[in-house]
């Protein structure tokens, strides 16, 4: 009897727990699988390979075996993929003849003098077209002197010569281009001492404890472009028309003078196609490892894959201490936290709030317009990446800075007394209408820019206005300038109005937050993503625009990533009406064709209607992940995390959420 009851309460707990049915899905209805896909018009796959070598594979030379090389080029062949020049791009780019399907161009870089070696003959006996592009410093070291390869000392003889590279020219199959002449290396670019990509940052000097001006940044970049050019100008009689970015990184900045240089093409390592407007900034998929021909292949055929994007959303204010000892600790402890989640981004927090009440009166970062509460967001953006290896997602407010207090803020109609105000039960905001508050702001983004390497921005949910905002005079202006006239009263009055008037200023703030990208990625680089926080009422009853100025479609629109909301308690919803509720929200987006790929969920991992706000149960949000999964979706993550603390417990959600864990790999 004993057994029989422990079984009965065991069979009562898991149904009160028990999984609801995953939603049918028709299997006409079901997306093809990334591999499954129809190769897309007009683009090219780059492949970037390094050394080969006929025995060893030294991967401190990104090498490939010979053997394997010759394996791959077979595989390519008989898979229908068609090598092509640079010719062929810039001709299909310029309204040619179209590229083949599959079409694939096949760089080398660093100028290892194995290609003359090694694999122009192999070109040679398929015919096939690529790039060489060498580094201009160690083309022309002396060839009684090693080459300095990133610290370590490298014999001449395993680079290119110059005689070499004309031969290699004069074969007719390879397009030589440029690798810089000496910015393949990392340089210090924080306080902390963190080595980056010399091409793509600004150098800190810790002798005066300053960091390179935008000016002098532009100064060095354009030297080295120049001199690149004019030595395999001067070698090959060609202008080089391909530039290769050491590392894979880019600037918008240094892009900018690449392109005034009559580079055609850039190349990153970004993994991707490329269409043939993104040839100065193009994808490539890197070759290292010395892969089989099965690990090769599917590395090819995945191309078009979007992995899972699984996020954890990061209070910086949680890593800052006053004392460095600390600090270094708790960034330790978070940096060990990520890497063991297994998850692909974080979401951190570039701004400091550490009285929690969204007004942000420092910076993490440095800036022109607020005080540094530390130069940190570098640092552990940086360490992330590399020690962890995530995507960082710059989180940023949009309108609530505490600057000048002269500048006007975001100013709310009481619609009892007539009266008008800054809204207490809100952010406080700077109006968006106001042509100083919007300068100031995109100098704040630049400045983040040109500190720090980082993946996408993240635009806070400050970023809104209620159906009695705003009414300070630069936004009645506004509003006149488009024919909708200043008197809110009689505006809200009228249906037609008010709905003329909220999309107006839905749109209105899309366009400031897509003039605050456009600032970024001048600085920074094309490939910044965006993201940007919705609230969920507005995709759940969409007349709810009115009270947000928020609309899913317009977001859906306008950037990479939708991050809605999807927080029951937040809401009001009780815990057992919670799984509807997520359903519901998810259903709503997917009634969009492909919404659901370009929307992660954020769940909540804190109640903030407690007086503690306190922590949500790890199994509950788990279990929220799995109702999220069940209804098709495969981007999501929670905010915040706490490190110090394992909330959420690391062992309880990260089944769910890692996207390199069982059953996903």
């Amino acid at each position: 009897m004993k057994i029989i009851g422990m079984l009965a309460i065991a069979l009562i707990t898991l149904a009160g727990c028990s999984q609801q049915p995953v939603p049918f899905q028709s299997p006409v209805d079901r997306p093809l699988a990334a591999r499954e896909l129809p190769w897309p018009p007009g683009q090219v796959l780059a492949l970037a390979y390094h050394d080969v070598e006929d025995v060893s594979a030294d991967n401190t030379f990104m090498s490939v075996r010979t053997a394997n090389l010759v394996e791959q080029f077979a595989w390519l062949r008989e898979n229908g993929y068609q090598p092509v020049s640079v010719d062929q791009i810039l001709a299909a780019r310029n309204g040619g003849a179209e590229l083949p399907p599959k079409a694939v161009l096949l760089t080398f870089d660093d100028g290892f003098s194995s290609f003359a070696e090694r694999v122009l003959p192999i070109l040679k006996a398929y015919g096939w077209p690529a790039v060489l592009a060498p580094v201009g410093a160690w083309l022309d070291a002396p060839s009684d002197l090693p080459v300095d390869f990133g610290g370590t000392p490298v014999p001449r003889s395993r680079f290119v010569s110059a005689d070499q590279l004309l031969a290699i020219h004069r074969s007719g199959l390879v397009e030589i281009g440029a690798h810089t002449y000496n910015l393949h290396f990392g340089a210090q670019a924080n306080p902390q001492g963190n080595v980056q990509p010399s091409a793509a940052v600004r150098l800190f000097d810790p002798e005066t404890g300053l960091y390179e001006t935008e000016k002098a940044y532009r100064e060095r970049i354009a030297a080295d472009v120049k001199a690149i050019t004019s030595r395999l100008e001067q070698i090959t009689g060609k202008a080089p028309r391909v530039w290769v970015w050491p590392y894979g990184e880019a600037s918008g900045s240094a892009l900018q003078i690449v392109d005034e240089n009559g580079y055609e093409i850039a190349l990153t390592l970004v993994r991707g196609l490329s269409s043939m407007a993104t040839l100065t900034n193009g994808h490539r998929i890197l070759i290292d490892g010395d892969p089989d021909t099965r690990r090769f292949a599917s590395n090819m055929v995945s191309v078009q894959e979007r992995p899972e994007k699984r996020v954890a959303h990061v209070d910086l204010d949680y890593v800052y201490d006053s004392n460095p000892e600390q600090l270094d600790a708790n960034l330790g402890l978070l940096v060990q936290r990520i890497a063991d989640l297994r998850i692909s981004t974080v979401f951190l927090q570039a701004y400091a709030d550490p009285e929690g009440d969204g007004t942000v009166r420092e910076l993490y970062f440095p800036n022109r317009h607020l005080p540094m509460r530390a130069d940190l967001f570098n640092r552990v953006a940086w360490q992330l990446r590399t020690r962890a290896g995530v995507e960082v997602y710059a989180w940023m407010p949009v309108l609530s800075f505490d600057l000048d207090p002269a500048l006007p803020r975001v100013v709310r109609l009481d619609p009892v007394t007539g009266a008008s105000g800054i809204d207490g039960d809100q952010y406080a905001r700077l109006s968006p209408f106001n042509p100083e508050v919007r300068r100031q702001i995109g100098e704040i983004y630049e400045d983040l820019a040109g500190h720090a390497i980082f993946a996408g921005i993240l635009f806070h949910d400050d970023a809104l206005l209620s159906d009695f905002e705003d009414v300070g005079p630069d936004a009645l202006a506004a509003y006149r300038a488009a024919g909708l006239g200043d008197d809110i009263v009689a505006i809200r009055s009228d249906p037609n109005a008010l709905h003329a008037w909220t999309r107006f200023k839905s749109r209105y703030l899309v366009d400031f937050t897509m003039e605050l990208t456009s600032r970024v990625r001048a600085v920074r680089g094309p490939e910044v993503k965006t993201a940007r926080n919705i609230f969920a009422l507005p995709i759940l009853q969409p007349e709810s625009e009115a009270w947000f100025a928020q609309n899913l479609d317009d977001f859906l629109e306008s950037y990479d990533w939708t991050a809605p909301m999807a927080m029951p308690f937040m809401e009001g919803v009780k815990q057992r009406d919670a799984d509807s509720w997520l359903s519901s929200l998810v259903a709503e987006v997917a009634r969009r064709p492909g919404a659901l790929e370009r929307t992660v969920f954020e769940l909540q991992a804190r109640n903030w209607r407690t007086e503690g706000h306190e922590p949500i149960d790890s199994h509950l949000l788990a279990r929220w992940m799995r109702v999220l999964q069940w209804n098709g979706v495969r981007h999501f993550g929670y905010y915040p995390d706490d490190f110090h603390l394992d909330q959420p417990a690391l062992e309880v959600v990260r089944p769910i959420l890692s996207n390199a864990w069982s059953p996903i790999k």
